[in-house]
């Protein structure tokens, strides 16, 4: 199969648990006056599957939107393999990192294929066109993501499951390396949350992939993920595995939420029982 030509990048700076792609450092983030993140951090290892976890509000996506370089810290910093992401070039980023929001739109009409082959704009130069090696890149994304027969329908038509199926061979065909996904099961039933995560979990496990995932469902973020990140009011209150991070307490602490933790009779992974709201 084909794959994009390899990129150099600088080396990863090296933590505890690894060497580090991405990275926060006391990162305050803001909708004008209105702060929704303050002095947050957090290194993000190579290779590395994580899930972003919390109530509604507090800051999950917003945090994600600054580590995709879409929104600018007020103070502090995100690096990216060490260097401020803000300072560096945007087509360089684009190579190296893909965020999905979590709504994304495509205008109306576009169909799968033509959705597909705009991964590969961050590739394309005045002095370098569209090649066949392009072409077999963006026919490989779709043959690994099963949206081969989808290439000739809209995306505005296609459901929910296979829209997201769509978007993720875009990202797979620009040939990032880091992949930022924003609740990429929204809106979908059971059947078609497992196939996406399923679907990314093949990226991180197959490609290597560094994948980062706001997650509301605790029970299949502990399932797929390798680490969790729970927040609360803009705040990072716990990070670890999942066994560290979902714990009876931290769900009383962060969710608000009585309820007991037992093993996942499939998978072995916390799975969390609820039982009764908690009052602050």
């Amino acid at each position: 199969m084909t794959t994009a030509a390899p990129r150099t990048r600088p080396a990863p700076t090296t933590g505890p648990d690894g060497p580090v792609r991405l990275a926060a450092e006391g990162v305050r983030l803001a909708y004008d006056d209105r702060v929704v993140v303050d002095g947050l951090d957090l290194r993000l290892t190579d290779g590395s599957f994580t899930a972003i976890v919390g109530p509604n509000g507090c800051g999950k996506s917003t945090l994600l939107r600054a580590l995709g370089r879409l929104l600018r810290p007020q103070a502090g910093q995100v690096l990216l393999d060490g260097r401020s992401i803000a300072r560096a070039p945007t087509r360089e980023v684009a190579r190296v990192l893909g965020l999905l929001p979590q709504t994304p739109v495509a205008p109306a009409g576009l169909t799968v294929a033509d959705l597909v082959a705009r991964g590969r704009h961050p590739h394309q130069s005045w002095l370098q066109q569209w090649s066949t090696q392009d072409e077999a890149v963006v026919a490989e994304a779709m043959a690994w993501t099963g949206t081969g027969d989808l290439a000739d329908r809209p995306v505005d038509e296609l459901s929910g499951g296979q829209r997201q199926r769509a978007w993720i061979s875009m990202a797979l065909a620009q040939g990032t390396d880091l992949l930022l996904l924003d609740e990429p099961t929204t809106y979908l039933d059971l059947s078609h949350q497992i196939d996406v995560l399923e679907l990314v979990s093949r990226l991180h496990a197959e490609r290597g992939r560094t994948v980062v995932v706001v997650l509301h469902d605790l029970n299949l973020a502990a399932r797929y993920a390798q680490r969790l990140v729970a927040m609360r009011d803009g705040v990072l209150v716990a990070s670890g595995t999942p066994h560290e991070v979902l714990t009876e307490q931290l769900l009383a602490d962060v969710f608000d939420l009585e309820a007991r933790v037992v093993p996942d009779p499939v998978a072995g992974t916390p799975m969390v029982v609820p039982v009764r709201r908690l009052r602050r």
